[in-house]
Formats: C-alpha cells, structure tokens, sequence
C-alpha cells in the first residue's frame, strides 16, 4: 500500500518494542545505528523512549519500498554495507524476506 499522506498511516505499534535485539540497542548507544526499518510503524517524529537509561528520539518516520534501501541506509542500520543488512534481515527472519515490492517503515533515530 502506498501511502499519499500522513492521515492514511495505520496506527502506531508500542514505541517501546521499536528496538528489542540486544546487539541493536547496542549499536544505537554507541551511535552506530540510528536507523530502525520495521514492517510496522511504530512511532511520529519527536516521539521518544528509553534504552537502558538513554532517551532516544525519533526523527522522522516514512514508508520505503527495500528496492529503495540504499548503501547509506544500510549504514544508518548499523551495517557495513547493503548485502550485509539483507543477509542480516534474512538471518533474522529464518529465511528469504528482502522483496523489494515489501513497504517498511523507517523510524531516524536521534539519541540525547
């Protein structure tokens, strides 16, 4: 589904399960990722959680094709490169999920 404005956006999930892999939570207090792409939305911009301790902020939030994943996306997720994000999703996921029709959400992330 695409997406023409910001009324037509489903219904937030719990910002609080936005992160919850360890090694993620992680990288974002290092600063090393400050990106999170979900199939879900799960927050506005300005909205804000806790990582153990650390208040994080969400930037902006848009729906994005993976065909559009760039290289410099991939690094904002806290990879080396585009090919190590898909294998990583794929890992994640027990299997092939990088479609490239697939609509994610992409949550910026800003930590204070």
């Amino acid at each position: 589904m695409s997406y023409e404005n910001k009324f037509d956006w489903p219904e937030k999930y719990d910002i609080n399960k936005l992160v919850t892999i360890e090694r993620d939570i992680k990288k974002i207090l290092k600063g090393k990722k400050t990106s999170v792409r979900r199939n879900d939305r799960y927050a506005d911009p300005g909205d804000k959680f806790e990582l153990n301790g650390h208040t994080i902020i969400v930037e902006h939030v848009y729906p994005q094709k993976l065909r559009d994943v760039t290289e410099e996306h991939a690094k904002q997720e806290g990879y080396q490169n585009l090919e190590d994000y898909k294998q990583a999703l794929t890992n994640i996921h027990h299997g092939a999920v990088w479609d490239p029709d697939m609509e994610v959400w992409a949550h910026e992330l800003k930590s204070v």
